[in-house]
């Protein structure tokens, strides 16, 4: 099945501020991400690209502005007319929408991986034990790790940790899929094998993908945009070729150069 690319916008960031104190770390951001898109976030450290993440997965609250997915307010909800913060129950359902994968591949160390897929589509979708088995095997088998199934975290290597922290990421049927640096714990030679996994996700299924990632060569490969974040905002934008083959922005063209040269 092809990607299946439209105009409908699925997250929506506007006027979006986190601080930390007086550390602003996210200034005003404006971003908009259509379905079906992948889009890579790059920058340097300390830019605000994984807190773009952490605020879409609710991990942290936003200062100023709103977020929204699915055309519907992610942190505030519609109360008798006004517009008033979320409570937890439509917090859990607006980020069931969501799948996020780490850096460090969180696996919850008591489970075999097929357990670890099964567990949250059954206790917080409500997915009848048999039919979360029949996706979690099918995901296990799309990430290449049918005959893992049965061993504990402990007894997989690091990639294949992350493979299957992207098949119980797919277990909840996401909208959009949240990459965080996730080939930054591992060892050079297993990079590719992950990388791949998210290679044929883009390319075989319908899914919105944001990326954080320091992995240039695979941001151009696979992006549909690229978006190079510097002090909390976006200042430059575009397709790969465009982004990496002629930047228009002097931060970009050093930052560019820096990562480039380095590798």
């Amino acid at each position: 099945m092809a990607k299946n690319n439209t105009d409908e916008i699925i997250v929506k960031f506007d006027d979006v501020t986190k601080q930390y104190g007086d550390l602003v770390v996210l200034d005003k951001l404006n971003l908009e991400i259509k379905k079906n898109e992948m889009v890579s976030i790059i920058g340097p450290s300390g830019s605000g690209k994984t807190t773009v993440l952490r605020v879409l997965m609710t991990l942290e609250k936003i200062n100023g502005g709103v977020i929204h997915l699915d055309g519907e307010p992610l942190t505030h909800m519609n109360s008798n007319g006004n517009i008033v913060e979320a409570n937890e129950k439509y917090l859990r359902e607006r980020r069931s929408k969501i799948g996020m994968v780490f850096q460090q591949f969180n696996l919850f160390p008591h489970m075999t991986a097929l357990q670890n897929c099964i567990e949250a589509p059954v206790e917080v979708l409500g997915m009848k034990k048999e039919e979360a088995k029949e996706r979690a095997l099918e995901l296990l088998e799309l990430v290449g790790l049918t005959d893992k199934k049965d061993q504990h975290p402990s007894r997989l290597s690091g990639g294949q940790q992350q493979r299957v922290a992207i098949a119980r990421a797919l277990a909840m049927r996401p909208k959009v899929m949240l990459l965080d640096e996730i080939t930054s714990a591992l060892d050079p030679e297993v990079v590719g094998e992950v990388l791949n996994v998210i290679r044929s996700l883009n390319k075989e299924h319908n899914l919105t993908m944001i990326m954080v990632t320091h992995q240039m060569g695979f941001a151009r490969e696979i992006s549909d945009r690229v978006c190079f974040f510097n002090e909390g905002k976006i200042f430059e934008q575009g397709p790969p070729e465009e982004l990496f083959g002629n930047p228009q922005n002097e931060r970009t063209k050093q930052f560019l150069h820096a990562v480039l040269d380095a590798n």
